[in-house]
């Protein structure tokens, strides 16, 4: 069955005038919608870093067009070999932002691939064309990862979602939040069209996910936008959730898939699993292509990103620790494929343990 779900959210806006991909401040949301403007690599880079933008495919797609953007700017540089050289110096930039989302290497190799076949056309078009094309293959991956994801689920009431893995972390749906929109849009169709014995209605169990709240800032904010039913959690009370037979499903994103199947996601995800397991939860991670590491073998190998301190101990820029307490901030952790239901994909449905 095709993905009838749809959302108005969208983190991108492009202006064919101006040649400039805008993004929405997600450090601004839920108070306010603020759209920057990006028009320098340095700009696209720090907005990466800063996490303005944030999730894995929409990094990529940001970094295409950081790439892009630099195009413009070496384009008229004669020397080939030194215009190659001064984009591939801003590519490089661009990967060093963020270590461990896969997505941000494959769309930057993808460019450069680009790069290596358009470097003596007369403008930099193709390269365009390129990064709308990682945008919009991203939104139908979406889509067929939410048709699929929906198709083996079925019909259910309560899932919890961990960070933020909806249309603010890609270019479409969303890869978690895509496949529960999906879910939502299928049960209230056979609500309209069985109105006497309707199914349940969808309700999803949204965690804070501290320490930059994602959850509560940007999940929260899509579900209600699209009229979807959520109730905002602490991410220390979904083990109470589950002994009290409150969730039918955990399903969460990723930003990157070892060759085993081995999930490095947002922290706490890794605690999810666990938590699942013991109650007989079933725990679902969907993602898209570009997720997929064809190199790395196992989770072990993956590299898991170490942020701010301060990024712990404050708040909104509001100190709530001790200021010369220590604190450690590990962006990322890794869930065993032994711990995984199924791996959603544009492609069809992975389970690990039996692979």
């Amino acid at each position: 069955m095709q993905a009838i779900a749809q959302s108005n959210v969208c983190p991108f806006r492009w202006d064919d005038q101006t040649q400039t991909l805008s993004i929405i401040d997600q450090l601004a949301l839920p108070q306010r919608e603020h759209w920057i403007p990006l028009h320098d690599v340095q700009q696209y880079a720090n907005a990466i870093t800063d996490m303005v933008v944030r999730g894995a495919p929409a990094i990529g797609i940001t970094a295409a067009f950081g790439f892009y953007t630099s195009a413009t700017k070496h384009w008229a540089i004669d020397n080939r070999d030194e215009k190659r050289a001064r984009i591939l110096a801003d590519k490089a930039i661009l990967a060093a932002t963020r270590p461990t989302a896969v997505n941000l290497f494959w769309a930057l190799d993808r460019m450069a691939r680009a790069l290596h076949t358009h470097l003596d056309d007369a403008t930099p078009s193709a390269l365009l064309r390129e990064a709308f094309d990682i945008w919009h293959e991203d939104v139908d991956m979406n889509k067929k990862m939410a048709a699929h994801g929906a198709d083996a689920i079925g019909p259910i009431q309560n899932i919890l979602t961990h960070c933020n893995a909806g249309a603010l972390a890609t270019g479409g749906l969303g890869t978690a939040l895509g496949v529960i929109r999906e879910i939502h849009a299928r049960q209230a169709q056979r609500a309209l069209q069985a109105p006497h014995q309707p199914p349940a209605p969808i309700h999803v169990w949204v965690d804070e996910t501290r320490p930059y709240l994602q959850g509560a800032r940007l999940t929260a904010w899509e579900l209600l936008h699209d009229d979807i039913d959520c109730t905002l959690i602490t991410d220390n009370t979904a083990a109470h959730l589950m002994q009290q037979k409150l969730v039918d499903a955990i399903i969460v994103g990723a930003d990157r898939i070892a060759q085993n199947f081995d999930v490095a996601n947002k922290i706490g995800t890794y605690a999810l699993a666990i938590l699942a397991n013991y109650h007989h939860i079933p725990f679902y991670v969907a993602a898209p292509d570009s997720t997929f590491d064809p190199v790395l073998k196992t989770g072990n190998d993956i590299a898991i990103e170490q942020r701010s301190q301060d990024e712990v101990k404050r708040i909104n820029g509001q100190l709530i620790a001790p200021p010369n307490a220590n604190a450690r901030h590990y962006a990322f952790d890794v869930t065993p494929h032994t711990l995984i239901t199924a791996i959603i994909t544009p492609n069809g449905i992975i389970q690990p343990n039996k692979n």
